[in-house]
């Protein structure tokens, strides 16, 4: 009996545990249908979040600024327009243009006449230096000549004494040998020459070299023909002569001549 009342037992909890499943399962269907319901709901209100505490305030404070703007605009709108009224009236263009051109050229012109000024006393000094004095250098062996050339009334003088009172006719004739080929203008000029070193033939010959470079370039503007008739007549009046004297050596009286030497 008792083993009986067991199996009834056992199977009357079955039935109890299929009922609870069935209720179970129809509840799960029932929520499943009001899961979408509730979904749709929750997504809308995502897609609207709720304003926060610090938005809040932010949305009543541009409220308030949207009703002060036009408060504080009038004025300035008014400024503005007296503003318009004081402008003057605008130009054309045309004459706009002219009117800026006109103080660029006067600008202009007065930095051209500046630039011309100083460029003529230049070139006006320039002339006057080249006319004024000129000087010149001139060589023969030891003897150095230095002749200057400027413009005064016929006065040559050659170490301080002039030309007319060299003692020697040779030497006089040598150092007045460029003054021959000179006209009128010989009486409108100065000749100062300044010799050292050398012999009394040396310096003369030296001091006509210099003289005859000096009237060259003197009288380069009046006379064309004179540096021509100068090489015509004798080369070394323009070019230095480059020969020196050869030193003595040593077992002779001279350069090369050699002692001689005797038997008897």
């Amino acid at each position: 009996m008792i083993f009986m009342a067991t199996k009834k037992d056992s199977k009357e909890e079955k039935k109890d545990e299929k009922v609870h499943a069935s209720e179970h399962v129809k509840e799960h269907e029932k929520h499943a249908e009001k899961a979408p319901e509730k979904k749709e709901h929750e997504r809308a209100k995502e897609a609207k979040p709720e304003k926060t505490e610090h938005e809040k305030p932010a949305e009543k404070v541009q409220e308030k600024k949207e009703h002060e703007k036009p408060v504080e605009k009038a004025p300035e709108k008014k400024e503005k327009k007296e503003v318009h009224a004081a402008k003057p009236e605008k130009k054309k263009p045309e004459e706009a243009k002219k009117e800026a051109h006109e103080p660029k050229k006067e600008a202009a012109e007065h930095k051209h006449e500046a630039k011309e000024a100083p460029k003529a006393k230049a070139g006006k000094k320039k002339a006057q230096k080249k006319s004024l004095v000129v000087l010149a250098r001139g060589k023969r062996k030891e003897a150095v000549a230095r002749a200057v050339v400027s413009p005064g009334k016929g006065r040559y003088t050659f170490n301080r004494i002039l030309f007319g009172t060299i003692p020697n006719r040779y030497i006089r004739e040598i150092v007045m040998e460029p003054l021959g080929f000179i006209g009128k203008e010989a009486a409108s000029m100065d000749i100062n020459v300044s010799v050292h070193g050398g012999g009394q033939l040396g310096q003369a010959q030296a001091a006509r070299t210099a003289i005859a470079k000096a009237l060259v370039e003197y009288l380069a503007t009046v006379d064309d023909k004179l540096k021509a008739a100068y090489l015509e007549h004798d080369r070394s009046l323009l070019v230095d002569d480059v020969r020196r004297v050869e030193p003595k050596k040593y077992k002779g009286p001279k350069a090369r001549a050699r002692f001689q030497k005797s038997y008897r």
